[in-house]
Formats: structure tokens, sequence, C-alpha cells
């Protein structure tokens, strides 16, 4: 666990919610509080019999300039009230990991909260603004998309497609999503995007975070040979480039499964 200050107000970051903080530690991280606990176990007679009662003693030091500890004392009542603050705001952004605002959206279809879940959700069929490099030959603007599941967590995405227009159950079956950029599992490649999901993201913002991330990225090459959709995956939007229609769904193919085998 780190404590940092910065202008007069305190964060805390646990081993919980980071990965290697070293960098950071050697740039941003200035220690300036030590703890240390101390226990005593002192013999305690009750009515005959030996128990033993533990007291727990906390001293606070200052960190010198020097790096070394200073001025040392015992923890004051005021330095365990600011602890206690941090500390609460540290779980409460834990805690609202994929957590709602207020009623569940009508279009999320699961939600794992733990630390490293995930949600599921749904689009219906509707008209985006597509991006492609220069390289596709491929006409960036607006274009008919079919209805899509998304199931992503805060580092990876995968998105398939619905044929249809109603919101899916279990059983119903998924097609290949028919972009560029994929993976044949459904994982989209996000090539230079800065992913700026975390611990403390709500499910609102957790969602329309990755949609901009979709949507808002160019596609740029074919990692399956061109083979989400019928017909060759970049011959297609090529061909629907400035065509105010429906996705054809005709073009959707079939993955082999559900919805119900994306969840747990």
């Amino acid at each position: 666990m780190t404590l940092s200050k910065n202008s007069g107000t305190y964060s805390i970051n646990t081993i919980a919610n980071m990965t290697n903080i070293t960098e950071q530690f050697n740039q941003q991280y200035v220690p300036f509080k030590a703890l240390l606990l101390y226990s005593y176990d002192k013999p305690q007679d009750n009515y005959g019999q030996n128990t033993r009662q533990t007291d727990i003693y906390v001293e606070s030091y200052d960190i010198g300039r020097n790096g070394k500890p200073i001025n040392a004392h015992p923890l004051t009542l005021r330095e365990m009230t600011a602890l206690y603050k941090i500390l609460q705001t540290a779980q409460e952004k834990q805690d609202s990991y994929l957590k709602s605002r207020a009623l569940l959206p009508s279009n999320v279809l699961y939600v794992n909260q733990q630390a490293n879940g995930y949600a599921v959700w749904y689009t219906p069929p509707q008209e985006v603004s597509l991006f492609f490099t220069d390289s596709l030959n491929i006409t960036s603007g607006n274009y008919f998309v079919p209805a899509m599941v998304w199931r992503a967590n805060a580092e990876h995405l995968h998105v398939f497609a619905l044929k249809g227009k109603a919101k899916p159950s279990l059983t119903t079956k998924l097609c290949h999503a028919p972009f560029l950029n994929l993976y044949p599992s459904g994982q989209v490649c996000m090539g230079t995007v800065n992913i700026d999901i975390n611990q403390s993201t709500c499910l609102e913002d957790f969602i329309s975070k990755w949609q901009q991330y979709f949507f808002n990225s160019y596609f740029s090459h074919s990692i399956s040979g061109n083979s989400n959709t019928k017909t060759n995956t970049t011959e297609l939007w090529r061909s629907l480039a400035q065509k105010s229609k429906v996705f054809p769904q005709d073009e959707l193919l079939p993955t082999g499964y559900t919805l119900k085998q994306l969840l747990p």
C-alpha cells in the first residue's frame, strides 16, 4: 500500500488495484509518514482461567528530507481520522466498478462487478460513423450496422453481431461481427487506442467508453482473412459506402455458439 500527498490532499493505492507501480513510485510518490505497530500479549486472569489479551500501540513517524523517520509520537486522533477518510475513499472507488448510477440499463445482459469483472450488453441496429485508413480505399462516413453483442472487461473487448432487432436471450445464436480488426474469437484489436477504464468506472461510463473506442478508431486491416462476412469483408464495406440502407443480414455468418456461452 502506498500513500501519496498532492497539494495538501492524500490518496491511497493498494495492491488490489495496481500492477507494477515501481516507475510511478520513483517519479511521483514521496514518503511523508510511517506507522509502526507494536503488540503486547499480556496474561489476564478471568475467574481462575488464564487468558491472554493483546494490546496494540501505534507509533507515527514523519519522514525527513533525507528519507529518515523523525518526530516519533503516538498516533493522534487527527491522524487516525485522516487515515480513515483515505481508506474509505479508496474503498468507495473500488466499489464503484461497473456499478450503475441508477437502475440497470435495459440493454445490459450481464454484469460481473468483481475486480477483474466484465459486462455484456447489446445495441440494436443503428447508423454510426465508421473510419477507415486511406490504404483500404473505403470512404469514412455514416454506415448502418447490425444489432451487436458486446463483452468487455477493463482491458479487452469482444463484439458479435445479431440477426434481427430483438433483445437476445440465452439461446440466441451469435454471428461474427462484420468488421475489420477482429480476431476470429471476436476480440477487437485496439491498436494504439488509449484505454482509460479503471476500478472506479461506473457501468454507464464503461459501456459508453468502449463503444466510443470501437467506433471512433480507424479500421485498418483484416486479421481473419476478410472472412467475417459472406462477402470479402473489405469489399463489402466498399460496396456499402454512402448507401442509405440497412446492413444486409444475409452477410452475417454464425459463430456456432449462443449468448449463454459468453456468460459463466
